[in-house]
């Protein structure tokens, strides 16, 4: 992914020294967060209500924790503690697999997909 990042990021320095962002329309105007067209009609009351009680959706809430927790694991130095974070890291996974509506195996493949990427990458930047 981080491949990806640095392509995008190095396309929008070249657009800016371009000047392809200088006459954009609402260039110095505060974005409209707010904007609930994409949303549909019968949802955007519900959508609404659920963002200033800042609730997030229980499947979104998991990942969020998963994530947090893949940080923490990354970076703990003490063996058991780091253990036991992946037993718990594992739990939330099997967790958020069993909300899902789209098959386990499709995560899998998506997590092998990055690792793949990250080995692929890895030497390249060592150099």
């Amino acid at each position: 992914m981080k491949v990806f990042q640095k392509i995008a990021e190095s396309r929008i320095q070249e657009a800016m020294q371009k000047g392809d962002f200088d006459n954009l329309e609402g260039k110095g105007q505060p974005l409209n967060l707010d904007d609930d067209s994409q949303v549909p009609p019968e949802l955007r009351m519900a959508y609404k209500v659920l963002k200033m009680a800042d609730c997030l959706p229980p499947e979104l809430e998991i990942k969020k924790d998963i994530l947090t927790l893949q940080d923490l694991v990354a970076n703990l130095p003490d063996t058991q503690e780091k253990l036991q974070q992946m037993r718990r890291l594992q739990f939330l996974t099997m967790k958020l697999s069993l909300l899902r509506k789209v098959s386990p195996l499709m995560q899998e493949h998506e997590d092998y997909h990055a690792k793949i990427l990250e080995r692929l990458k890895g030497p390249r930047d060592k150099k």
